[in-house]
């Protein structure tokens, strides 16, 4: 099956987020010379790509800053393609924050921010826009139990998500509370329990009413906002840190709930009367053993008050020994779960599957170009990062239609001899084949118009 037409079928699905048929039209346009273009993926190279740049271009420009479109409509789509791949009693959706650098001050929502790439004895600033990225996780390898294919991590949410500016030195005592107020009314955790919501909102339209979703997080969501979310059919697994005072309830002290024994996650991994575990977890390629303890109803006093939550310590992996015998960990993990009765197996295996979204943010900014383009516009801003972003969610979609997100003929075609052992097409390899697609696509249907023309569109970059 031809990937280009799966995917323009895929693409077609977006028809009801747009009320004409003309702005519908061009975001497909957009959509497929986004996912083939060479170089930077501006709006610019769009509009040559599409043999344009002779003509008014205000009309895309304005298909980010004028027509009337909702960015969560184009992933509703994604969610409902993919719930059928959701075999288990729980739908896994990772959620994590990614920055997209901008040199452009005037740019509304972008801000003075920490670098994440930055070393851990100096504190850096980069100056960046900051998104919230949710996105279902796809369990390939229970989907198709006879390949040990990898997870796949489909983004169903895009969200711009600014920090509130700070008043400056000269700023009276009202313009300072002001701002303390929006700090906490309008934070990263507010806007992911807002937005997980909007997410179950959208799951039980699709038809997902009696299904869990499980959302897995990296650390800076195991707070107090995010861990004591309370939203029906919705759970929580985020790793938390090491020294985190836990308790239990207290037991014959009548006018005292939580016991004064308190304890931390690594005082549970270095305990030796509590035995070590295994289970079977899917991970890096193959199935694996991993070793874990698990404490249910613990309480975290400063954290989730009386919400009881569930310890699971995941002990450090060796992954390298030298010719002297000496052998390298890496760190254990610490994970609270709001999910107390479903087997450990599920939970920690979401926490593994939960690195392909850090896969998507280097595939979004390095393959498909997200965030290079050059927009000011406060509508653009927001929307043509989500819609590239879209895009490239619809691109793995159609790779699990097509191709059962494996390797076949096709796709093998463009990849290097020194990297067989792969057991999925990746990211770069999808964009080739599309490409390809496209130039047979082109030879066949010479005289249509706004056909992309990428023989062109490479001279002229060249020249």
């Amino acid at each position: 099956m031809s990937l280009l037409t799966v995917l323009y079928n895929t693409l077609k699905l977006w028809q009801p987020a747009f009320s004409r048929s003309q702005s519908f039209y061009r975001a497909i346009q957009h959509a497929l010379v986004a996912l083939s273009l060479c170089g930077r993926r501006t709006i610019t190279q769009t509009i040559i790509a599409l043999n344009r740049d002779q003509q008014d271009w205000s009309a895309d420009y304005k298909l980010y800053s004028k027509h009337k479109w909702e960015v969560k409509d184009l992933f509703q789509p994604i969610i409902e393609k993919t719930l059928p791949f959701a075999t288990g009693k729980f739908i896994h959706i990772a959620v994590d924050d990614t920055k997209l650098r901008k040199t452009g001050k005037k740019i509304t929502s972008a801000s003075w921010q920490r670098d994440p790439m930055g070393p851990s004895f100096q504190t850096n600033l980069v100056w960046a826009q900051r998104f919230l990225h949710f996105s279902f996780l796809v369990p390939m390898y229970d989907v198709f139990k006879s390949k040990d294919t990898p997870p796949r991590s489909l983004p169903i949410r895009f969200i711009d998500a600014p920090s509130v500016k700070k008043p400056g030195k000269r700023a009276t005592k009202e313009q300072i509370e002001i701002y303390k107020l929006e700090s906490k009314e309008r934070n990263l955790s507010t806007l992911f329990l807002r937005e997980t919501q909007k997410i179950r909102d959208a799951l039980d339209l699709a038809g997902a009413k009696d299904k869990t979703a499980l959302v897995v997080a990296d650390g800076s969501f195991c707070n107090r906002t995010c861990m004591n979310i309370n939203i029906a059919r919705i759970e929580m697994v985020a790793r938390c840190r090491k020294d985190a005072k836990l308790c239990f309830a207290a037991v014959n002290e009548p006018r005292r709930f939580y016991s004064q024994k308190k304890f931390s996650p690594e005082q549970v991994r270095q305990n030796e009367t509590i035995s070590w575990k295994t289970e079977k977890i899917f991970h890096g390629g193959r199935w694996r053993d991993v070793y874990y303890k698990e404490i249910r109803n613990v309480l975290w006093q400063r954290g989730t008050k009386k919400k009881p939550l569930r310890l699971i310590v995941l002990r450090s992996v060796k992954y390298h020994v030298t010719k002297t015998g000496k052998a390298y960990y890496r760190q254990p993990a610490y994970l609270l779960s709001t999910e107390l009765e479903s087997p450990i197996k599920e939970l920690i295996q979401a926490y593994f599957d939960r690195w392909q979204i850090e896969v998507n943010h280097r595939e979004q900014k390095s393959i498909i170009g997200v965030g290079q383009a050059q927009v000011r516009n406060e509508e653009s801003v927001h929307r043509q990062p989500a819609f590239l972003v879209a895009a490239y969610s619809a691109l793995l979609l159609s790779s699990i239609l097509a191709y059962a997100d494996q390797l076949n003929d096709q796709t093998m075609a463009s990849i290097p001899k020194w990297y067989r052992t792969a057991k999925r097409p990746s990211c770069r390899q999808l964009v080739s084949q599309l490409r390809r697609e496209l130039l047979e696509y082109q030879e066949h249907n010479p005289n249509q118009e706004n056909v992309i023309d990428i023989k062109s569109l490479v001279l002229k970059m060249a020249a």
